[in-house]
């Protein structure tokens, strides 16, 4: 995990700079509580508003919004990048929140051209930037008190987490999270990711860090990577298997591959920096140091 010092410098950045979007985004607390008709863009964004206890006001939801499971019934948008703003204008909403990413900008800008209430929420790859996500989004359905509460809790979560890995004096286990395979490459996550932003808080260690975002790896920089455990998330279109990992010479060349350590976690639990990622984490942790560290 990087020292915690480092962290907070990272996520006081990302904190100023949400700060200083919110004014422009949020609309005001009157319209704000007044609002009956959601749209939610993005599983996060979705989470913290059924969290906060306002899931009843959500009218719409995009195909990332998977927990809590009631969100599912709600009529689908379509893919967070891949929304369609026709088929969020026939929702008929008076305010529509989206994690930032959301698109295509077409359709985005066709939506806040509508003159609706449209709200961006930030989303920082650092899990210590979380509270301020869950504040964000408390402020645009004119839930701010509940939102503090709320975020309090999520950042007492995380610090004990923290706290945890810190005081573990085993050797960390080198994760190599891998979101796809295409041409039989691995499309590996490096740092500034929310997969990274994981496995450190999770106390492991990325195995390659080095790398930036999502990319696809070489034979060579998978073999130098050397996991010790490959991890995938459950389910969807590109879910990957232990099977379909290590056909592949290079994984299977690596101390993972020679043991088999594969993990799965679902998407949206592991990787979607809302409220249950203190959980993720520990869950995490059991599965990578069954032992104890």
């Amino acid at each position: 995990m990087l020292p915690l010092r480092s962290s907070r410098r990272q996520v006081l950045s990302a904190t100023a700079a949400l700060a200083i979007l919110l004014p422009t985004l949020l609309p005001s607390a009157a319209t704000a509580k007044d609002a009956e008709r959601i749209v939610a863009i993005g599983g996060t964004v979705t989470e913290i508003i059924y969290a906060l206890g306002e899931g009843d006001r959500v009218v719409a939801v995009d195909t990332t919004s998977l927990y809590p499971p009631e969100a599912t019934s709600k009529p689908n948008i379509g893919y967070v990048r891949q929304i369609s703003a026709e088929g969020v204008l026939s929702q008929k909403p008076d305010l529509i929140i989206a994690e930032s990413g959301a698109g295509p900008v077409d359709s985005v800008n066709i939506l806040k051209a509508s003159g609706l209430n449209f709200v961006s929420i930030p989303s920082p790859p650092e899990t210590a930037a979380i509270p301020a996500k869950i504040r964000a989004v408390g402020q645009a359905i004119g839930r701010a008190e509940k939102a503090e509460e709320l975020a309090k809790t999520v950042e007492a979560s995380i610090k004990a987490i923290e706290e945890t890995v810190t005081a573990a004096t085993g050797p960390k286990k080198k994760v190599l999270f891998a979101l796809s395979l295409a041409n039989g490459r691995v499309m590996a996550a490096g740092s500034q990711s929310s997969a990274d932003a994981m496995i450190r808080l999770a106390g492991g260690e990325n195995a390659v860090s080095s790398v930036t975002g999502y990319k696809p790896l070489t034979d060579e920089a998978v073999i130098a990577a050397a996991p010790d455990v490959v991890l995938v998330m459950s389910g969807g279109a590109q879910h990957l298997t232990a099977e379909q990992a290590f056909a592949l010479p290079a994984l299977a060349a690596t101390p993972a591959g020679r043991t088999k350590a594969f993990l799965t976690m679902d998407g949206l639990y592991l990787l979607g920096l809302g409220p249950r990622a203190a959980d993720a984490a520990r869950d995490l942790n059991g599965m990578l140091y069954p032992e104890g560290q």
